[in-house]
C-alpha cells in the first residue's frame, strides 16, 4: 500500500503577515535576553536581520521561490541549523547557534537557556555582530582594500576549497546537466522582467552566450568534476559578507538553502567574488584575487571558465534584486535602489558575453525570399552594427530610391553581371570604412557564386578582421509565399520575383569556401525571435570555440 504524503505544516507563523508582525515586535529591545539599548533591522527578500547590541539575529522569511523554500516552520528550523554548521567552516566564532522564537501573552521574544514560556513560533540564527565598517564592501567604498588583501582572500579560499568535501554526489550537483538546469531556471524566472527591467537584446545575448559556452566547454566541465574540482563550497562569495578584522578574514552567509548552489565547480565559487569586485569598480583587485587563488590552488584552468561563471553570478545578483521589486512592503527609495542595482548587474552580466570580436564582418547570403535582409537588419540592430544591403547599394549606384523598382529579365539591366560586381565592390568599400571605425559590419546580398564570397573573405583577411558566413535557407513553399507577398506590397528594396527563383536556385553554388567553423546554415522559417535566438547561439558557439582554440595553443 502506498504511503500517504506528509502534509505541509500550516500555521500562522507560515505567512508573510506573521513575519511582518515579528519584524515590528523584534524592534523592541525587551524581545532579546541581552536587553540591548536599541535594535535595527535589515530586510532582504529571504530574511530579516535584527541588529541588537553585540549580536545579530537572522530570521528566515516564510517564502518559497522554488529554488528556496522556507515556507514551513520545520524547514526554517532545519535550515537555521544547517546555516550554522556550514558557516562555522569559515567563521566559527561568529555563528553562535540556533535560538527559539516564542510567543507568550501576545509578545514575541528570543528564548534562550531555561526560558520556556509560551509557544515556539519560529527560529533564528544567532551571530556575533561584526563592525559594519570592516566588511569588504565598506572597505572597498572607503578605498581601504589593497592588492595584498585581495591576494590574502584568494589564498584563504583556495585553502578552503582544498579541504572542502568532495564526493560523487557533490560532483553530480556541479555537472553540466545541473549547471544547465540552473541557467534555464534563472532565465525562466527573469523572463517576466524583460522590457521592464532588462532589455530583450541583453536578455537574448546572455541566454545565447551561456548556453553556447556550456555546450562548447561541456567536456572541460565534465572532466573537472571527475578530477575533484567540484566541491561543497560557499556558493555566495560577495563582498558584503566578507570581513577583514585585525588582519583576520571572516567569510559569512554560505548558501544553506539549496545544495545545488553551493556544490559547484571551484571556478564558479571564486567567480562570484571576482565579479563582485568588478561590480564595485575594482578589476585590479579582482585580478589579484584570481591570480593568488590560481597560484595557491594550482587550478590554472579555472581562469578559462571565469567569464562564463562571472556572467552567471552577475545574472543571479540581477535576478535577486529583480525579485525585491515584487515586495509590497518595499519603500519607494528602496525599490528605486533595487531597480538600479538589478539593471547594473544585468549590464555587468552582459559585459562578460563580449566574445564576438569587434570589428568583424558577417556575410548574410541566400536565395531570394530566404529572409536574409530581415536577418541581416536584425543582427546589425541587435549588435549595433552597420547593415550594408546590396538592394539599397545597387539602387543608389543607379540613382534610384530604395523602393523604386526596375523589374527586368534575369541578369539584365540593374542585375547584369557588371552591375552586380560594381554593387559588391561598393559594399566592400563601405564595409572597410565601418570596420576601420571598429564597427561590426553585416553584408546582405545573395552572394550566389563562391567567387563573390571569396572576394569578401579576401577583403576581410586584408583588413585583419574575421568573416562569418550566415547562409539563410527556407522551404520552397515559404520562399514562394514571401516573394509573392513582397512583390504585391512593393515596399521592399528588393526586385526579386517568383518566376526568377528557379534560375537563381539552379545557379546557386554551395558554401564550402568559408573558414572552418565560420559557416552557419540558418533555417529562417518560423518566428523571427526564435530564429535570431538560434543564430546568436550559433555565432557565440563559433566565437567561443575559436577563443578556446587560441587558449589551448
Amino acid at each position: 500500500m502506498r504511503a500517504k504524503p506528509v502534509a505541509a505544516q500550516v500555521s500562522p507563523s507560515n505567512s508573510s503577515t506573521f513575519h511582518q508582525e515579528l519584524v515590528e515586535q523584534f524592534l523592541r529591545p525587551e524581545a532579546y535576553p541581552e536587553r540591548p539599548t536599541s535594535v535595527s533591522v535589515l530586510q532582504t527578500h529571504v530574511s530579516s536581520l535584527f541588529f541588537a547590541g553585540d549580536y545579530v539575529y537572522k530570521v528566515k522569511r516564510p517564502v518559497n521561490y522554488g529554488f528556496l523554500d522556507y515556507s514551513t516552520l520545520a524547514r526554517r528550523k532545519r535550515f537555521c541549523g544547517l546555516e550554522v554548521t556550514l558557516n562555522r567552516r569559515m567563521a566559527p566564532d561568529v555563528y553562535l547557534g540556533v535560538v527559539e522564537i516564542r510567543r507568550a501573552e501576545g509578545k514575541l521574544f528570543v528564548a534562550e537557556g531555561d526560558a520556556k514560556d509560551g509557544e515556539v513560533v519560529d527560529y533564528a540564527v544567532k551571530m556575533r555582530r561584526l563592525p559594519a565598517d570592516r566588511s569588504l564592501g565598506a572597505l572597498l567604498k572607503a578605498g581601504r582594500v589593497t592588492p595584498d588583501d585581495a591576494r590574502h582572500i584568494g589564498r584563504l579560499i583556495a585553502t578552503f576549497h582544498a579541504k572542502a568535501r568532495r564526493s560523487a554526489a557533490i560532483a553530480r550537483q556541479g555537472s553540466v546537466g545541473a549547471v544547465r538546469r540552473t541557467l534555464l531556471e534563472n532565465f525562466r524566472q527573469t523572463r517576466k522582467y524583460v522590457d521592464a527591467v532588462v532589455s530583450r537584446d541583453l536578455y537574448d545575448d546572455v541566454v545565447a552566450y551561456s548556453l553556447a559556452f556550456l555546450e562548447t566547454r561541456s567536456d572541460v566541465l565534465t572532466r573537472r568534476g571527475q578530477e575533484g574540482r567540484v566541491v561543497e563550497g560557499h556558493g555566495d562569495l560577495k563582498a558584503s559578507d566578507i570581513y577583514i578584522i585585525d588582519g583576520q578574514v571572516k567569510i559569512l552567509d554560505c548558501i544553506e538553502f539549496n545544495r545545488r548552489f553551493r556544490c559547484v565547480d571551484a571556478a564558479s565559487d571564486i567567480a562570484f567574488l571576482a565579479m563582485d569586485l568588478e561590480f564595485h569598480g575594482h578589476r585590479d583587485l579582482s585580478q589579484a584575487f584570481i591570480n593568488a587563488y590560481v597560484e595557491t590552488s594550482g587550478d590554472r584552468e579555472a581562469a578559462e571558465l571565469l567569464p562564463f561563471f562571472k556572467c552567471y553570478r552577475a545574472y543571479v545578483r540581477a535576478k535577486v534584486n529583480s525579485f525585491r521589486l515584487g515586495d509590497a512592503h518595499l519603500a519607494a527609495q528602496e525599490r528605486e535602489t533595487a531597480l538600479d542595482t538589478a539593471q547594473a548587474y544585468y549590464h555587468l552580466a552582459h559585459s562578460y558575453t563580449q566574445v564576438f570580436p569587434h570589428p568583424s564582418a558577417v556575410l548574410v547570403c541566400g536565395l531570394m525570399g530566404t529572409g536574409k535582409t530581415t536577418i541581416a537588419a536584425e543582427l546589425a540592430r541587435h549588435w549595433e552594427g552597420v547593415h550594408i544591403s546590396s538592394d539599397v547599394t545597387r539602387k543608389a549606384l543607379a540613382g534610384l530610391a530604395p523602393t523604386e523598382h526596375r523589374y527586368g529579365a534575369y541578369e539584365e539591366g540593374l542585375y547584369a553581371p557588371d552591375m552586380t560586381r560594381r554593387t559588391y565592390d561598393a559594399m566592400l568599400k563601405e564595409a572597410k570604412e565601418a570596420l576601420r571605425q571598429g564597427r561590426l559590419v553585416v553584408l546582405d546580398a545573395t552572394y550566389r557564386a563562391a567567387e563573390e564570397r571569396r572576394q569578401a573573405a579576401r577583403a576581410a583577411e586584408e583588413w585583419g578582421v574575421p568573416l562569418w558566413v550566415v547562409e539563410c535557407i527556407a522551404p520552397e513553399g515559404v520562399v514562394r509565399r514571401r516573394v509573392l507577398q513582397r512583390t504585391a506590397t512593393g515596399d521592399s528594396a528588393s526586385d526579386a520575383r517568383w518566376e526568377l527563383y528557379p534560375r537563381q536556385k539552379a545557379e546557386w553554388e554551395p558554401v564550402w569556401e568559408a573558414a572552418a567553423g565560420r559557416h552557419v546554415a540558418l533555417d529562417t522559417r518560423g518566428a523571427l525571435d526564435k530564429t535570431m535566438g538560434r543564430l546568436l547561439r550559433e555565432l557565440f558557439t563559433r566565437a567561443i570555440g575559436e577563443q578556446g582554440g587560441e587558449e589551448a595553443s
